[in-house]
């Protein structure tokens, strides 16, 4: 991991940097911007949606 990482904690439903990160389990990331680690929810929903549209193929 390089210095400055972000996560996004999921228990916290934060941004968190490494030293503050907490269980894996429980996080997204790394991330390189605490505005990345912010939108990390949103990337997954948009995943998520693009592989429901697999599945309608």
């Amino acid at each position: 991991m390089a210095d400055g990482d972000w996560w996004f904690d999921l228990e916290t439903k934060q941004a968190v940097q490494d030293s503050k990160a907490g269980k894996a389990a429980d996080r997204l990331g790394p991330y390189p911007t605490r505005e990345d680690a912010e939108r990390a929810l949103d990337k997954v929903q948009q995943r998520n949606e693009a592989a429901d549209s697999w599945d309608d193929d």
